[in-house]
């Protein structure tokens, strides 16, 4: 097989597993608590690292921002013989009880996106494979985490969320906002491999504390930065029982 031309890595040379965050800078971040960890490769948005934790070989890989990039990264680690993918990110809450630095599984992704529609019709679900949603909130347990557990969407469009928007997506139980879950979910379920996905929360848009609002020169507040950790240590967690 070919050399990806994306994330330009070749068959063989991964994990069965693969965390993925959007950041790349959070790959290193996500190596740095793992056992062990070597660069495979990096280009535009993607960075590649295989780690080892508690025993486990992995692969971390960066999907970049929104769901064109995380499809591109879902199929050529796919095929590559990545066949669990397990999302770590951030998300914009959309209840009023849930607080910045709190963590959300989701259950689900409405597809406020174009890219997976280029896939399947809408009415298709996006969700995430038991084993994955399980492990991850087994693991927050084992932690001592309170997490939520329900649906998000994933949404294109940053800068366009409206009001109205907003008070929907509230008034119909969706948990919070995200940009990659929908994609992940859907390309998982359609080649048969298994997909989750944990974020802490940056923001809260039914609070009026969206991402950077009070943060000054911080993309995140304090208490989401701790978070990221946490998610993290959840993350990998999961991943030694799958």
């Amino acid at each position: 097989m070919a050399t990806q031309p994306h994330l330009l890595v070749d068959d063989g040379e991964l994990t069965d597993i693969a965390l993925i965050p959007g950041d790349p800078g959070r790959v290193d971040r996500i190596a740095d608590h793992c056992d062990e960890a070597e660069t495979i490769a990096q280009n535009r948005e993607y960075k590649v690292v295989n780690a080892t934790y508690e025993g486990r070989e992995l692969t971390i890989c960066s999907t970049g921002i929104g769901c064109p990039s995380a499809a591109i990264a879902i199929e050529e680690l796919a095929n590559v013989g990545v066949e669990t993918f397990l999302r770590v990110g951030t998300t914009g809450a959309l209840q009023s009880d849930i607080e910045i630095g709190d963590m959300i599984v989701a259950t689900g992704a409405a597809k406020n996106e174009g890219t997976t529609k280029r896939y399947e019709a809408v009415e298709y679900p996006a969700v995430p494979d038991y084993d994955a949603l399980s492990a991850l909130v087994d693991a927050a347990e084992a932690n001592d985490e309170d997490v939520h557990v329900g649906p998000v969407t994933s949404d294109d469009a940053f800068y366009a969320e409206t009001g109205d928007t907003v008070d929907d997506w509230e008034d119909a139980g969706l948990l919070a906002v995200e940009m990659e879950a929908a994609a992940v979910f859907s390309l998982a379920r359609r080649k048969g491999l298994r997909a989750g996905a944990i974020c802490t929360v940056d923001g809260n848009l039914v609070e009026g504390t969206q991402k950077g609002t009070d943060t000054a020169d911080d993309e995140l507040p304090d208490k989401a930065k701790n978070n990221v950790g946490r998610a993290i240590d959840i993350t990998l967690e999961a991943a030694t029982n799958l």
